[in-house]
């Protein structure tokens, strides 16, 4: 795609618009409430990330990955993680096929068997009730979109999502997720419980006999051609520069950025991805209020999802009750728009 200018931005976003309500409407026939949730996850469709969704058993967690599935025609693969799910079960194995020539002899050959992995929407379901070995076995398809077996790499069919619903670490069976698999997750969104009217509609809808039926409204072209049109939304550099300060401000060694809750309870900050999802998670906003260039409120709207699992408490923060999102909203209110300083 050649570069856009600032009008026919605007025209792709009037069209980026509809089809993301289209899909949002869809996934509406099955999911009440969780607004902030479903236009997290549908960032990281349109964006190319991977979404993490972390709440207690029976929130909607999985139904709303479905049903994202479902309202595109994509390819939809499932994955139950469980303690003994090997790493092989997710990526696939080599397996001894065996042949008959023409003169009668019988020849045998390795084949490699794909495993579920190979689709464009890989629901991880409950991913860390694996072990940390089977849970990094996902590492190299999430970042290079491929996965190589017995020294052979096989490239994944463009998009490629992993949508990831985990427990809270507190519950019996869980395993905490390797930072470098945390990185790899663009959003992390934290279902909460539903509210007294919301409940009524969800026990409208699923003690009755009518089941609404989802029909798929975006395919494969048409998301590849948004994530090229997101790229090219203009952000000016004291904007960009605001994400990565707001960066910056997660890494308690950073003297110039990082505030006082930062530098006592954080033990790790954020990564370059971080940043990288601040600025697309930005464009994505921008797009959605019909504008082509990001401000400094849509870097601040993403801020949470796009951080919280980056930030590493220590010792001190984890005993004291501290939370990402604690640390995270400090920043927000403290973090000048403008630098003190030009880069």
């Amino acid at each position: 795609m050649s570069e856009l200018n600032e009008q026919q931005i605007l025209e792709q976003a009037e069209h980026f618009r509809r089809d993301y309500k289209a899909v949002r409407d869809q996934i509406g026939k099955m999911i009440v409430g969780h607004d902030e949730i479903v236009d997290g996850v549908l960032t990281c469709l349109f964006v190319g990330g991977h979404a993490l969704l972390e709440g207690v058993p029976g929130l909607g967690k999985t139904l709303l990955i479905r049903s994202l599935s479902e309202a595109l025609s994509l390819r939809f693969n499932r994955v139950q993680f469980t303690p003994d799910l090997m790493p092989a079960d997710i990526t696939g194995t080599t397996i001894v096929v065996e042949a008959r020539n023409d003169d009668g002899t019988v020849s045998r050959q390795f084949q490699f068997q794909k495993g579920p992995i190979f689709a464009q929407i890989v629901l991880a379901d409950e991913i860390n009730r694996a072990t940390p070995k089977t849970q990094s076995a996902m590492l190299e398809a999430m970042q290079e979109k491929s996965v190589t077996v017995a020294g052979t790499t096989y490239k994944m069919d463009p998009p490629f999502f992993v949508m990831a619903t985990q427990n809270p670490l507190e519950q019996e069976g869980t395993y905490p997720l390797p930072e470098a698999q945390l990185d790899r997750f663009f959003f992390k969104l934290d279902v909460g419980y539903s509210s007294r009217e919301e409940l009524h509609e969800i026990m409208n809808r699923t003690t009755r006999a009518d089941h609404p039926n989802i029909e798929p409204v975006l395919d494969a072209a048409k998301i590849l051609g948004y994530q090229k049109v997101i790229r090219q939304v203009i952000i000016a550099p004291h904007v960009q520069d605001y994400a990565i300060r707001a960066v910056l401000a997660t890494h308690p060694e950073n003297a110039e950025f990082a505030g006082a809750l930062t530098k006592q309870f954080v033990r790790v900050g954020g990564s370059p991805r971080a940043a990288q999802s601040l600025v697309l998670g930005g464009k994505v906003r921008a797009l959605l209020d019909n504008r082509a260039h990001v401000s400094i409120d849509d870097v601040r709207a993403v801020l949470l999802p796009a951080l919280r699992h980056r930030l590493l408490l220590n010792f001190e923060g984890q005993a004291e009750g501290v939370t990402p999102d604690m640390v995270l909203n400090d920043i927000v209110d403290h973090l000048p728009a403008e630098a003190t300083a030009k880069v």
